[in-house]
């Protein structure tokens, strides 16, 4: 067994977390430079890629940089120590990055002006007219808010914002006395980078880049000076949040002290012009103390994130996807509240394509019914005009009994939460502010109400966030029941969060840390008992990142014990598919849409009693170990047999989904000959569909059936 266990846990037989992060962002590449997808959704693909990058810079590599600091050697589940990991991600990111640039300048660009968009790339680029309009624009609107700053013996080098854009100038007394100075400018962000320019053209737009506008009138802002050379210049800082929560006093204050030193961490990737003056480089590399495998120069405009403005310009509607609307929840059109809803049986809720409405009305209709006692709620990431937080407050203010975990540690969420945790104080709710140790990224509400047959615990349970925004964007699904023994359970998991009070037992919800992992093991080792029984044995499992050692070596066992293991997994994935003598059994799908994959749902064969479960948690060590997490069972047959259906179309997918091969590559399945199948797009179908179904049911003597559409809803 021993050596059976050695080949399941060789580290030759993993992928590195990080590598397989980028293998990730180019499949987003490859649906900037797919040319069927409609060109202004092209723009929003690359623009993410970009977004992603900065993410997995401010993050990761600040987290494997740190490491490197600290002297941690310690290999990952692939043999990779810190320092091997950065310099493949180095190799790596430089050849993504060429690969943005090639995307956006010789293949976005030129279809965007033949589509009548011109970006002018260069200021030099503007003929007479246009560089007037540029230069009254700059002195009325720009000059104003610019502080130009120059560097010499009484003014040291300025502190520069994290992913600020900033120009770089070298200066030349007009006189000629003095040697080059250095000098630079922060573009600023209060304005907009786009700035749309008149064109006598017909049906031509032409737009142009602040901070070519500003590098057009450098000498304007150092008048004594002639500007040798300029070049715009971006630098991306350590935002990975070091807090000692042992210690910590006031969690919510040490997070806000945290996050005001989050712009000013160690540089960790500098972009640069390609043209780039050499002496001009070598002072920002002497002073943001950056190596060179961590200066990236660019063949265009800096932080491409600028093209999801870009997406926002009016008058290319023709360009881009028609927006779809998430439909209404066949079970809930009725004239019944929520609460009688969900005492018919269990709902479950896909979104986006199906609103994410009901679960608002769950809160705001708890808030204002008299029969409801308390409402207590978990939230991760909300959105920033929350009606959930606002119904929550409202709860409070009717003398209702609210408790609210807020989770502080959300990555780049941490200031918006903390403004809400206040806020919800302020009304009178009671709040927690997570565990020590733990980020809480369980999705639960339990509301609790007062009924002629005593206490009744209705319960929401979600893959995804309780943020009405995201919800349009992130595909979930959710649980609606008023099971007595999930409601139970309910009870227990907010009574641990506030108490710390572990119950002896627990009916239906599996939580992590306790035993999730464990749970997840044993189900594994079922369906490998069962193969080996000659049983039915089969594994399907749809998440956002797998890359837990112990997992996937489980994984590697059950597929040479004949268990067919189907995965659906979004981005990060440390297993290797289809490997003869490893995981011939096992083949893994990633989609990457319009929407974004954001679901976890698990199902086990059980020797022909399939069980299926709906979670937060991905198969990762920090889901498993580092974070409350809850998986629920579904167990009505009909959503059942809905997800399973869920599951089978995504498999049958061959329009956006990547097929990870045995050598760690990901290719799109061979549609020769093959119907076309789009998961995301058969899912909007069929909630059109079934509304209409619903529709025709509740009113059949009505011929047309009224659907909204996006302008109606």
């Amino acid at each position: 067994m021993a050596d059976i266990n050695e080949i399941y846990y060789n580290p030759e037989n993993y992928v590195n977390r990080e590598l397989s992060w980028i293998e990730f962002n180019y499949r987003v590449l490859s649906e900037a430079r797919d040319k069927s997808i409609p060109l202004f959704e092209r723009l929003k693909f690359l623009s993410i890629t970009a977004s992603n990058l900065d993410e997995f810079y401010m993050v990761r590599v600040a987290s494997l940089k740190d490491m490197v600091h600290a002297k941690y050697t310690k290999p990952d589940i692939a043999g990779l120590k810190p320092s091997d990991q950065l310099e493949k991600i180095s190799e790596k990111t430089h050849e993504l990055v060429a690969v943005q640039y090639s995307t956006y300048n010789r293949s976005l660009l030129p279809a965007l002006k033949q589509n009548g968009l011109r970006v002018i790339s260069n200021h030099e680029e503007l003929n007479e007219e246009e560089g007037s309009f540029v230069d009254s624009y700059f002195e009325r609107d720009v000059y104003p808010v610019l502080t130009p700053m120059a560097v010499d013996s009484s003014r040291p080098f300025p502190l520069i914002r994290n992913k600020s854009l900033n120009i770089a100038a070298l200066l030349k007394k007009k006189s000629g006395e003095e040697e080059l100075e250095f000098a630079m400018v922060q573009v600023p962000s209060v304005l907009p980078r786009i700035v749309k320019l008149p064109s006598k053209e017909k049906g031509l737009q032409q737009v142009i880049l602040l901070e070519e506008i500003i590098e057009r009138n450098m000498e304007r802002l150092f008048l004594n000076y002639n500007v040798i050379t300029s070049s715009p210049f971006r630098v991306m800082r350590n935002a990975d949040l070091t807090i000692d929560e042992e210690e910590a006093v006031d969690l919510l204050e040490e997070i806000q002290k945290q996050l005001k030193k989050r712009q000013w961490g160690e540089a960790i990737r500098l972009e640069v012009e390609e043209k780039m003056d050499k002496q001009l480089l070598k002072i920002l590399k002497r002073e943001l103390n950056i190596s060179s495998g961590d200066i990236f120069s660019i063949a265009g405009p800096l932080d491409l994130t600028f093209l999801m403005k870009m997406y926002a310009l009016k008058g290319f509607d023709h360009l881009k996807a028609v927006p779809y609307v998430p439909q209404q929840v066949p079970r809930l059109m009725n004239e019944e509240d929520i609460f009688t809803n969900i005492r018919k049986g269990d709902i479950l809720l896909h979104h986006p394509y199906e609103t994410f409405d009901p679960v608002v009305n769950f809160v705001k209709t708890a808030a204002k019914d008299p029969e409801v006692l308390a409402i207590k709620q978990t939230l991760y990431r909300v959105s920033g005009n929350s009606p959930i937080v606002a119904a929550l407050a409202e709860a409070a203010d009717n003398r209702k009994q609210v408790s609210v975990l807020v989770e502080l540690k959300a990555r780049f969420d941490e200031e918006n939460n903390i403004n809400w945790a206040k806020k919800l104080e302020k009304a009178g709710c009671h709040v927690i502010y997570g565990l020590v140790g733990l980020k809480t990224h369980s999705k639960i509400t339990l509301v609790v109400r007062r009924e002629e047959d005593g206490i009744r615990r209705y319960v929401h349970l979600g893959t995804g966030n309780y943020n009405d925004s995201t919800a349009k964007l992130y595909t979930d699904l959710g649980l609606m029941t008023c099971n007595p023994q999930i409601g139970e359970d309910a009870t227990a998991v907010f009574n641990m969060l506030s108490g710390y009070s572990e119950p002896l037992q627990w009916n239906k919800l599996v939580m992590a840390p306790i035993w999730l992992r464990t749970r997840f093991l044993k189900m594994i080792r079922r369906e490998i008992k069962n193969a080996g029984s000659g049983k039915p044995a089969k594994i399907i499992a749809k998440m956002n990142s797998l890359c837990d050692k112990e997992i996937i070596a489980a994984l590697y066992e059950a597929s040479c014990a004949g268990v067919k293991i189907q995965l659906i997994v979004r981005g990060i994935c440390s297993l290797k598919a289809g490997v003869p003598g490893l995981s011939e059994n096992i083949s893994v799908h990633s989609i990457v849409g319009n929407f974004l994959e954001h679901a976890r749902i698990f199902y086990f064969e059980n020797d022909g009693s399939p069980e299926l479960y709906l979670g937060s948690a991905d198969w990762m060590p920090r889901n498993l170990d580092k974070r409350v997490e809850i998986m629920f069972p579904v167990e009505d047959e009909e959503l059942k047999e809905r997800i399973l259906n869920i599951l089978e179309i995504q498999l049958e997918d061959n329009v956006k989904a990547h097929i990870l091969q045995p050598d760690g590559t990901y290719e799109k399945p061979d549609k020769r000959g093959r119907v076309q199948r789009n998961s995301q797009e058969e899912f909007c179908e069929a909630a059109v569909l079934s509304v209409k179904a619903e529709l025709k049911k509740l009113n059949p003597q009505s011929s047309r059936v009224f659907v909204p559409t996006e302008s109606q809803n």
